[in-house]
């Protein structure tokens, strides 16, 4: 949980200052909020291997675009529970994550119409597994991400945008989340 909170200070220390650097330096700056759909793949060690390894989830995000090239998002992340029967045994797991992505956007011609994207950044994964037989299991981990994409600008406010992420997250049972996302956003 502390090193939670340090990320999260960090991140807001990070991005007061570039916002400010920003503005001083002329670039436009504009916050967006959005929403996706999550496809996870889990990539299961130890015991977790016969657990069922895709999740689909919901995500909110709240981020800045400074400039044309850069941004900063936030992010909570929330699959549903996913069933495994085993050996009369009911096993429930479910991933919680929240974290700050640092994002690359690259415009393509089309009047500003189609970015490409590239992300780097660090998030707390929380792995919510309920045994029947043996009780609950919860872990938390700080994992890194990468991940590739593209977003198309409707408007001047809203876009769609797709990325493929890949996680790195190594607990115990958890060594990797290979995601797809699809979502909307609103810049203001």
């Amino acid at each position: 949980m502390n090193k939670a909170l340090l990320l999260a200070s960090a991140a807001c220390i990070i991005s007061f200052s570039s916002i400010a650097n920003a503005k001083m330096m002329g670039h436009e700056v504009k916050p967006y909020v959005g929403a996706d759909y999550v496809y996870s793949s889990a990539d299961y060690k130890g015991d977790a291997k016969g657990l069922k390894k895709s999740y689909n989830s919901g995500a909110v995000n709240a981020g800045v675009r400074v400039g044309k090239y850069m941004g900063l998002e936030a992010f909570y992340q929330h699959s549903g529970n996913r069933k495994t029967h085993r050996e009369d045994n009911e096993i429930k797991s479910r991933i919680q994550a929240y974290g700050l992505d640092l994002y690359g956007y690259l415009p393509l011609g089309c009047n500003d119409k189609v970015d490409l994207l590239g992300s780097i950044g660090a998030a707390n994964y929380k792995l919510k597994v309920k045994d029947l037989a043996s009780g609950k299991y919860d872990k938390d981990r700080i994992g890194y991400r990468v991940g590739a994409g593209a977003q198309y600008n409707f408007t001047e406010h809203l876009s769609a945008r797709v990325m493929g992420r890949y996680s790195y997250i190594h607990t115990k049972d958890l060594k990797s989340l290979a995601e797809v996302t699809a979502g909307l956003r609103y810049s203001f």
